[in-house]
Parts: C-alpha cells; structure tokens; sequence
C-alpha cells in the first residue's frame, strides 16, 4: 500500500514539474542583429554597438564575433540569448590572441554566463530583427499608432 501512495505522488510530481517546464519554455525566434553594450572600467563608458549575425566587431582590445542571436516574440515574456565568441588581441611583441569567452549570453540574466576581464565588460542587450516592424512597440519619441 505505501507503496502505491509513494509511486503516486512521485508520478503526480513528475507530470506537475512536466507541465510547468511547458509553461514556462520560451519560443525563441532568430533575428539578425545582436545589441551589445560593452563598459571600460577604466573610464567607465558604456558603449552600444550592433553586430550583425556571423560578423565581428572591435570593443577596445576585443574582438567579439556573435554566431547566433535569438528573442521572444513581442507577446511572451522579453528576452534575448546571443551565442557570443570574445578574444582579446594583446598589443604584445607576439600579438597573442586569447581567448576569453565562447558561449550563450541572456540579456536578462547577463550575470548568469558573462566575460570575465579586468578591463572590460559585454552583455547582450537584444535581438534585433529588422523585418519585423509589426511587433506593436513604439519608438521613444514618436506618437502612438492609430487603431
């Protein structure tokens, strides 16, 4: 009899956990462009700079190539997750490169998977997909659509 109540509860726990996964899991879309703001610490600028999908950009000493960047459609919950490939390019007599992060970056939780560096700081700020202008916000500055 324990047994059954035990082997109950755990299939009741089980199929709870399953649907709350369910219920909380994202559609990711991709988009082209990934928003980066990047900090000097020694100056303490921020910097906001686009990248476009499969290209490179220059932060500094750093090179930040963005491989993948995915968001939310406008109706779920934002979010924005960028698989980023950061090196630092030292200014040595060798012109070593090293290599300082590859991995996925979410713009809600940039603490979560970040680049550690004693100079500078990048975090995925969004997703930018320029096609697709029907996502119901308005610029800061421009009035509201009509109905």
């Amino acid at each position: 009899m324990k047994t059954k109540i035990v082997f109950g509860a755990a299939v009741a726990a089980v199929v709870s956990v399953a649907s709350l996964t369910s219920a909380f899991a994202l559609d990711y879309r991709p988009a082209e462009i990934a928003q980066l703001q990047g900090l000097d610490k020694i100056t303490a600028r921020i910097s906001t700079f686009e990248v476009p999908v499969g290209q490179t950009a220059k932060f500094g000493t750093l090179t930040i190539r963005v491989d993948a960047c995915y968001r939310t459609p406008p109706e779920e919950r934002p979010e924005s997750a960028g698989f980023l490939e950061i090196s630092d390019q030292r200014e040595d007599a060798e012109n070593t490169v090293a290599e300082l992060f590859s991995g996925w970056m979410f713009a809600s939780t940039p603490g979560l998977s970040g680049l550690e560096h004693p100079v500078y700081d990048v975090w995925v700020k969004e997703c930018i997909d320029p096609n697709d202008q029907g996502s119901g916000a308005v610029e800061q500055g421009q009035p509201a659509p009509a109905e």
